[in-house]
């Protein structure tokens, strides 16, 4: 008998370890997953200084009035970004609607005959009206673990909101930013015609003092039109960001107000900050720990349901044979149950939903890390696009430079000496148009490198 007794202490021990233990699982608050951001994401160095463009408001990133304009009626009017707004007011209501599981449900009845059958043996009529109420108590945190799923899917949609934003901003600006080194690049060719046009007037007067030949007029009238054909591709090209613009400005299809290139202000001093930043900064970043938090929530959810659920029901109301007498004290009728339902068997979903609960918890710390990861990539790869770019405007002023002189003095030799032909101004020409062409991409491409590492650091929803 003494050992029947020690073996039950022995078994409700256990059974209070365990319950102990499981509860401990259920109740456990998400941290973040330890060394998920590495000192070294950007590559090269290792930045202990906090400052970061990332934090810097757009109106004070972008200086440019007209620019700034743009932004803020792409933040008013953009479609995408009033999509992620609807998308908040989504988890809005969800998250109304799990904090509305903790109350009881309340539900009302009423019944009557719908014929007379007091003339049938063994009838009765009765009219009834009543209510029923349920109410499951949150014992193991299914319900409080459901609102903070509810809450991460929240946070998430507005962290969805702000990535959009952020990358609205950064699409604005290198469209402007496009069309701003389309303009000069016409302004470019339009001059370099004009200058060909100049020339063929020179050919024609060398050709009347035999100092070139016919074929050389013919080579400069075709080195004009090989200029000029290229007008109508950039035309082409600008009225096409002009339309890709407006779409993102929320706006029909129409010509953009703008300045020239050369008024963009360069920035120096391009701060990043320290990786660990943008998992306060980078909205996507935000947006893959607020999934990950989601996923942890619903895999505690999963684990309840191998637990027992304790429901009170409760039905209260009138019942009488005669409906005249419906409200009387004698007609009051009510009832309280409370049940306690373990499941044993349940073909397996439980275990299925715990599974698959497990596996998106998984699928979302990769995601996260992957995102992580890209973020570190593209910070990097703007760095050094700036750096590259800001080398190349160096050598492509003095390349510019020299070949100016070599257009000029080849003109000269072709004037008064026999030592050089039209092809030779023709190849310098060419040359000089090639490197002016290629230093307002030089530009472009410091430009887009700066608002590609703003973007990249978080910089835009704020």
């Amino acid at each position: 008998m003494k050992q029947k007794i020690n073996a039950n202490k022995s078994l409700w021990i256990i059974l209070l370890v365990s319950t102990i233990l499981v509860s401990c699982k259920l109740t456990e608050q998400y941290k973040r997953p330890v060394g998920i951001v590495d000192k070294a994401l950007y590559r090269d160095g290792n930045a202990t200084d906090t400052t970061s463009i990332g934090n810097v408001p757009w109106k004070q990133m972008f200086r440019d009035t007209l620019l700034q304009r743009l932004i803020q009626e792409g933040i008013d009017n953009n479609l995408d970004l009033r999509i992620a707004t609807s998308r908040i007011k989504e988890s809005e209501a969800n998250l109304r609607q799990s904090k509305a599981a903790f109350f009881p449900t309340l539900a009302v009845n009423a019944s009557a005959p719908v014929a007379n059958t007091s003339n049938i043996s063994g009838t009765s009529t009765l009219y009834q009206l009543y209510g029923t109420s349920g109410w499951e108590v949150d014992i193991w945190g299914k319900f409080r673990n459901s609102k903070k799923a509810a809450l991460a899917a929240l946070l998430q949609s507005q962290a969805y909101k702000k990535a959009v934003q952020t990358q609205l901003v950064a699409d604005i600006a290198s469209n402007y930013i496009a069309l701003q080194a389309l303009d000069a690049q016409l302004q470019v060719t339009r001059k370099t015609v004009e200058n060909r046009k100049l020339d063929v007037e020179i050919m024609k007067k060398l050709k009347q003092s035999d100092v070139v030949t016919g074929a050389a007029v013919v080579q400069s009238e075709a080195n004009r039109y090989s200029v000029e054909v290229t007008i109508p591709d950039l035309l082409q090209n600008i009225r096409t960001t002009e339309n890709s613009l407006s779409i993102l400005l929320g706006r029909k299809p129409g010509s953009i107000e703008r300045d020239s290139l050369n008024q963009q202000q360069t920035w120096t001093g391009l701060q990043t900050g320290v990786p660990l930043q943008l998992l306060a900064n980078r909205p996507d970043v935000m947006e893959a720990e607020y999934q990950l938090r989601y996923n942890f929530e619903l895999t505690k959810v999963a684990r309840t349901y191998f637990y027992p659920s304790l429901t009170i029901t409760a039905d209260g109301g009138f019942a009488n044979g005669n409906i005249s007498n419906l409200f009387n004290p004698a007609s009051i009728f009510g009832s309280i149950l409370g049940g306690l339902i373990q499941p044993v068997f349940n073909h397996g979903l439980n275990k299925q939903r715990l599974d698959v609960a497990k596996a998106q918890e998984e699928e979302a710390l990769d995601s996260f890390k992957k995102t992580l990861l890209n973020a570190g990539q593209e910070v990097s790869n703007a760095l050094y696009n700036y750096q590259t770019a800001s080398d190349k405007i160096k050598i492509r002023e003095k390349q510019i430079d020299f070949l100016q002189k070599s257009v000029d003095y080849t003109k000269e030799l072709l004037k008064y000496s026999a030592n050089t032909n039209y092809t030779d101004v023709l190849t310098s020409e060419q040359s000089l148009l090639a490197a002016q062409l290629n230093n307002v991409s030089d530009k472009v491409q410091q430009l887009q490198a700066v608002i590609a590492l703003y973007r990249s650091l978080g910089g835009g929803w704020k």
